[in-house]
């Protein structure tokens, strides 16, 4: 950068621009200074070879190919090539400060800072061990090395921020659009985000390719990558990449919610505090998916893909059966779970799941990582604890004596769960024989599609007795971590220099993932076998199933969706069969 010539102050004059002090605005070598006019510089201004006008400019950064007008107040920012703003009351942030949100909790004991380059998992690490008081001093001073060395006043290359009232103290990352916004404050927005049409946001952290929408109002919460918010009011609440919640009427309150999820319209998950503080918390494993109106009590927790009907839910809920389908019977008055709903009888949403978020995954960076595919070791591990919580249950509702006594066609057994709802009402197990068969294929589906997924079909060796399979996963904002690995790295914390270790570490950890799975697919088929080995015949059998497995998988896709094609009342809109074609392909 280089001082402003006599000439060209002569030429910024004549366009009404005006400065405090002309040797504060210094530029680069090829700044033109008649595309600047009717401004205020303010402090120290740095300007490239951009265009400028209408605006206010204070202590700030402006890089080269930009355009900047009718900005009331820019202060305090680094703006990088490319960027357009346009028509903004404030835009501003303070040296040296780095914002605070409180998710998972609204009393604010889950308080983390925020830094440019911040994921969801290093929100997620830093919120949720909070009883490790050397971990959180060590997170505590490294965010702070962060905020120090990056500061908050940042706009990333080619940016669109235009038609704002206020922007205060946010970090934008590059290629992020922000238009026709009240007021967004104390924030880091990543890569490539959307956040448009009314949305106020305090203190709040967007992973990449996030959409903010209509009205949506964001408070004290992280949303992971390749999330959708709209229409909708989230605070205090910790959602992990792949979030869908855009309609009026809902809203998530101090909520963890592990991704691959969608929150349907009217849905007040965290309606109620019932401890004497708001202080409850409730936590969702992937592919949560709560129905129209559902309305849910702190503190609740889900296993992966919990599909919860319509519906009041009355008390606190632990559902500890994965891909469940969950009713509270009003005329009945109880709780019923059908395991494995999803697998028996919605077979073509379950594939879907499993292909669009890859495919709706537009990341550019992708410094997240995330386990897409529905059944890994930490659903599978819910689905292995879920079959023998269901013989347990079995087992107690069985009464031998009373069988002998009905007559045949009364010999029907009510399995009562225990502990899914705090309340002395039953909770009943709906088609449990058929549910525990059908978890008995996802994990030969899981296992053989891991270990054979390749095309090659050949039994691997491994030494089973040479290691134990690991039981416990931990989701860390969207990347499975074995509980082992976990372990690792909090007592690695210490020798870390900067938050860019922990990245390295999760990269290191996702290299070697696809390993640490086959090795845990090996130990799921030998729990499975009842053995410390795969005899020649065993694995041909298996083959032989999991072949038949994905022959019925397709098969059950079909038929899933093809009741929406044979559904009388879903083609009676139709005037003939050629409309409806046109129409639903």
């Amino acid at each position: 950068m280089r001082a402003l010539g006599s000439n060209e102050i002569e030429i910024l004059t004549a366009a009404r621009c005006r400065a405090k002090d002309w040797n504060a605005v210094t530029v680069c070598e090829a700044f033109n200074a008649s595309k600047v006019f009717n401004c205020r510089f303010e402090g120290s201004v740095k300007l490239g070879d951009s265009e400028v006008s209408d605006s206010t400019l204070c202590d700030c950064t402006i890089g080269d190919g930009c355009s900047v007008s009718y900005v009331r107040l820019l202060k305090g920012y680094t703006v990088e090539d490319g960027c357009e703003l346009r028509n903004i009351g404030e835009l501003s942030a303070k040296a040296g400060y780095m914002p605070q949100v409180a998710p998972m909790n609204e009393n604010g004991g889950r308080t983390i800072g925020l830094f440019r380059g911040m994921t969801v998992g290093d929100a997620y690490l830093w919120a949720k061990y909070r009883g490790n008081g050397g971990m959180m001093e060590k997170l505590q001073c490294l965010a702070e090395r962060e905020a120090k060395e990056n500061p908050i006043g940042y706009i990333g290359e080619g940016c669109e921020i235009k038609n704002c009232v206020c922007i205060r103290n946010v970090a934008v990352g590059s290629n992020t659009k922000i238009e026709n916004c009240t007021a967004l404050e104390d924030g880091v927005i990543e890569r490539g985000c959307k956040v448009e049409n009314g949305v106020i946001a305090q203190r709040f952290l967007l992973g990449e390719n996030v959409h903010l929408e209509n009205g949506l109002r964001l408070i004290d919460s992280v949303v992971g990558d390749n999330s959708t918010l709209a229409c909708c009011e989230v605070v205090s609440s910790m959602i992990f990449p792949g979030h869908e919640q855009h309609h009026n009427n809902s809203f998530l309150i101090a909520a963890t919610v592990k991704g691959q999820s969608n929150v349907a319209a009217g849905a007040t998950i965290g309606s109620n505090h019932n401890s004497r503080t708001a202080d409850g918390e409730i936590v969702a494993g992937r592919g949560f998916w709560p129905g129209l109106c559902c309305s849910f009590k702190h503190s609740s927790k889900f296993a992966s893909y919990c599909l919860l009907a319509k519906g009041d839910y009355p008390y606190e809920l632990n559902i500890a059966l994965p891909f469940a389908l969950v009713n509270n019977n009003v005329t009945k008055n109880q709780l019923e779970v059908m395991p494995a709903y999803w697998w028996m009888y919605n077979m073509y949403a379950l594939k879907r799941n499993a292909v669009k978020y890859k495919q709706r995954d537009k990341r550019v960076g992708k410094r997240q990582h995330i386990e897409f595919e529905m059944f890994a070791p930490d659903t599978v591990e819910e689905i292995i604890a879920a079959r023998k919580l269901i013989k347990i249950w079995t087992e107690e509702a069985y009464n031998p004596a009373l069988m002998k006594v009905l007559p045949p066609e009364e010999r029907q057994i009510e399995i009562v769960a225990q502990g899914m709802e705090n309340s002395k009402r039953k909770t009943v197990l709906l088609k449990a024989g058929k549910a525990y068969k059908a978890y008995g294929d996802m994990l030969i589906y899981y296992a053989m599609s891991v270990l054979v997924g390749d095309g090659n079909d050949r039994k691997p060796q491994y030494d089973a007795k040479s290691y134990e399979r690991e039981k416990r996963w931990h989701n860390i904002g969207g990347q499975l971590v074995a509980e082992a690995d976990l372990k690792k790295l909090i007592d690695e914390l210490s020798g870390f220099q900067s938050w860019d270790d922990i990245h390295r570490w999760m990269d290191d950890r996702w290299g070697g993932y696809e390993e640490q799975k086959r090795q845990h697919a090996y130990q799921v088929v030998l729990d499975l076998l009842l053995s410390d080995e795969i005899s020649d015949e065993q694995w041909k059998r298996l083959t032989e199933r999991y072949e038949e497995i994905c022959k019925e998988m397709e098969e059950q896709a079909e038929l899933s969706r093809a009741k929406d094609f044979d559904n009388e009342f879903r083609k009676m809109t139709f005037e003939s069969e050629e409309e409806r074609k046109a129409v639903i392909k």
